[in-house]
């Protein structure tokens, strides 16, 4: 007579029958896949996402895998030189005349009845340069101010003045920049546009003229945004390194973007959560240390699992099956053993990226291990209750 058949009966369930129940009742309650179920997800044909590529990791793997690197800001925008004082459209300048005794234009006569004449210094008002880029000059006419330097168009007045003043003399000097200008905006106290000088301003500068960033550096990305290309760095690296302070130039929109980084710790590990981590980043042997390691007596050390979705072009030889996302990334699990020692030279050089999830699967024995001890302390005082019920 079978389990069923006794309920059916109103009988008392067997010794045989108790255990039966109890192993499928604890049989499902492993918290996460083992490891040859990861192990073989890409050969999963009802899997709901398809073409899991699963990479093992060690010092091989990481020589082989592709290196797809993001241009940082000494690469990708490279040297600049400091703005010089080119005038642009929307600039306002002085400018100041001098001319040599005997004045003739821009002189004071001497009181009537005196020969000596005194050399004459004129300050025009301001100008401001319009959309034509020219500014008028009395006795010089129309002169070409918008993209020229200050000394150019110093030049190209004295050179005009020649012939109707006395040995002139001409000073321009930029009283107000508003054509030469980056933008600082995001996570800033107090978003601005800043002008920039000979001196040559740089990311930092532009960060300190808007009063700082609103979070800690460490979890701040910088985003400068030139000429239609975008390039982005952790504001921690820009500190640290002195090459990626690069200068500024016209128009650039400097970006500070609160980007706080993270992975979840799943499985046997000493902490199940989601754990932050620097804008710098973060290796594998990190993340571990920062989880309390693997789950002592619970743990798989063959089964440590990375999931991510990738890059394509990390990923050599690719499943046909695979199912990328809608940007075009593509499921992959990178596997780790960590019973070989030379495994943690590659957890070392092995970066998390952000949103990666780090599993550990439970070591069959320990589940086994796990089960019996559920039978000992539940199954077995149920047995003893059935004996003394049956005498």
């Amino acid at each position: 007579m079978n389990c069923l058949s006794h309920l059916r009966n109103g009988a008392r369930l067997p010794r045989l029958c108790l255990l039966a129940a109890l192993l499928a009742t604890t049989a499902c309650t492993s918290i996460g896949p083992g490891t040859g179920r990861v192990v073989n997800v890409g050969k999963d044909q009802d899997a709901a996402i398809k073409g899991i590529q699963v990479i093992n990791l060690d010092e091989r793997s990481l020589v082989e895998l592709p290196r797809v690197t993001t241009p940082d800001f000494a690469t990708g925008l490279g040297y600049s030189d400091a703005v010089g004082e080119t005038v642009g459209s929307g600039d306002v300048l002085n400018v100041t005349i001098w001319e040599a005794p005997p004045a003739v234009l821009f002189g004071t006569s001497a009181p009537t009845g005196m020969s000596v004449q005194t050399s004459g210094v004129t300050a025009l008002p301001e100008f401001l340069v319009g959309p034509s880029g020219r500014i008028s000059i009395p006795f010089a006419g129309l002169v070409q101010a918008a993209g020229r330097t200050l000394p150019q168009i110093e030049q190209d007045i004295i050179t005009r003045l020649r012939g109707k003043a006395h040995l002139p003399q001409v000073a321009v000097r930029l009283l107000r920049n508003l054509s030469a200008n980056v933008s600082v905006v995001g996570e800033v106290a107090n978003s601005t546009r800043m002008p920039l000088t000979p001196k040559g301003e740089t990311i930092l500068d532009a960060i300190a003229a808007a009063g700082g960033t609103k979070q800690q550096s460490d979890k701040m990305t910088i985003q400068v945004s030139r000429g239609g290309q975008v390039y982005s760095m952790p504001f921690s690296a820009v500190i640290n390194d002195p090459r990626q302070n690069i200068v500024l130039k016209t128009g650039d929109v400097v970006t500070a973007l609160f980007r706080p980084y993270s992975f979840t710790m799943l499985g046997a590990a000493g902490q199940s959560q989601e754990v932050p981590f620097e804008a710098t980043g973060l290796s594998l042997a990190q993340a571990m240390g920062r989880v309390g390691g693997l789950a002592e007596g619970r743990a798989d050390p063959k089964g440590v699992f990375v999931f991510r979705w990738e890059d394509p072009a990390m990923v050599v030889n690719r499943n046909a099956t695979v199912s990328p996302r809608s940007d075009g990334r593509i499921p992959v699990v990178y596997r780790v053993d960590m019973r070989d020692p030379a495994t943690y030279f590659a957890m070392q050089n092995f970066a998390i990226h952000d949103r990666d999830v780090l599993y550990v699967s439970t070591n069959p024995v320990a589940e086994f291990q796990r089960v019996i001890g559920l039978i000992a302390s539940t199954a077995l005082p149920i047995v003893a209750i059935d004996n003394a019920i049956t005498r």
